[in-house]
């Protein structure tokens, strides 16, 4: 090449805007840890993958332009998540997405260098040993995290409120995850004279059983606890509560869109897209060791009245005025 061809050349390199530069052949590769993938059925909510995917574009990065993702999704399968773990650090993917507390865990036991950004709603990553503290992670994992154990007692509030003389509320969870949400609700439970009963469910065959345990029991209503198990089949549990005639309560959106009757958290999109803007950063060049841990920064309240009206019960206009959707 000649030397005026090579400067020239060179002079338009350095020109090129920094989005342009992201969008070269070089590419880089995400593993994705999630307890179903994107084209599982039942799949997990889809406005949570493309408000993830809209993190990653809002800062330049695009799949088949310069990002591809190893998906490996459990099944439903817990059990088999240090198995796919392993997998993704053999690979030496770029970062790893890791959605839930078994994926988090496995993530972490399968690499010590490799970034990883979770989400998690259910444990402290401090407690749980995952960062050395919420503004320094100090390792290599970072990303978004809720442990606010009182939102379950909120939701025993707000059946309370539908449903004054609901005196024994069922709770479907898995007390390996959900163990804090549990001592919370006992506790709120005995200010409000109301009595709960666990249903275990740890994996999709339990749910049936859970469901015959509240019937048996007789319980007035339900509480659903987070977990990915249950986002994941939030389908098949609105239909089950529907079917036994239970008015439920839950902490993801997802599920009243689901059949649901009420939802309280935040808002699980919207985190999403953060976490995605992490991955991005962290592909940029910034450690996850300098990215604070961060927490949900918007909760809404979800009401399906088409529900309510097949339970047989009435929305108080208090909850109807504080809602931020309302189904017809």
């Amino acid at each position: 090449m000649k030397r005026r061809e090579f400067i020239t050349l060179l002079g338009g390199a350095a020109a090129w805007p920094i989005a342009a530069r992201a969008q070269q052949p070089a590419r880089y590769q995400i593993g994705h840890l999630a307890i179903a993938a994107p084209t599982d059925v039942p799949p997990p909510p889809p406005a949570n993958w493309d408000a993830f995917v809209q993190g990653l574009r809002e800062i330049g990065y695009m799949e088949g332009q310069n990002i591809t993702f190893e998906h490996r999704s459990a099944h439903d399968q817990p059990e088999l998540f240090p198995k796919l773990a392993l997998e993704l650090a053999s690979l030496k993917v770029d970062v790893i997405f890791a959605r839930g507390t078994w994926a988090l865990a496995a993530a972490k036991n399968a690499t010590r260098t490799i970034p990883i950004v979770g989400i998690d709603l259910e444990i402290d990553p401090v407690e749980a040993g995952l960062v050395a503290s919420i503004a320094r992670p100090g390792g290599n994992i970072t990303g978004l995290f809720l442990d606010l154990s009182e939102l379950s007692g909120k939701h025993l509030q707000f059946l309370k409120e539908i449903i004054p003389g609901a005196s024994r509320v069922a709770v479907l969870g898995n007390p390996d995850i959900n163990a804090a949400q549990i001592r919370e609700l006992e506790r709120v439970a005995r200010s409000l004279a109301v009595q709960i009963r666990a249903a275990e469910v740890k994996n999709a065959t339990d749910l049936d059983g859970a469901f015959d345990i509240a019937k048996n029991w007789r319980a007035g209503a339900l509480i659903v606890l987070s977990n990915p198990l249950s986002l994941a089949y939030r389908t098949r549990i609105g239909a089950l509560a529907a079917k036994a005639g239970l008015p439920t309560i839950y902490l993801y959106r997802a599920h009243v869109d689901a059949g649901g009757l009420i939802s309280y958290g935040p808002d699980l999109p919207d985190m999403f897209r953060r976490c995605g803007g992490y991955v991005g950063r962290i592909l940029g060049g910034t450690k996850p060791a300098d990215l604070p841990i961060e927490r949900p920064a918007r909760f809404e309240l979800a009401v399906n009245l088409k529900i309510a009206k097949a339970l047989g019960i009435t929305i108080p206009e208090t909850i109807l005025v504080r809602a931020d959707e309302v189904i017809e």
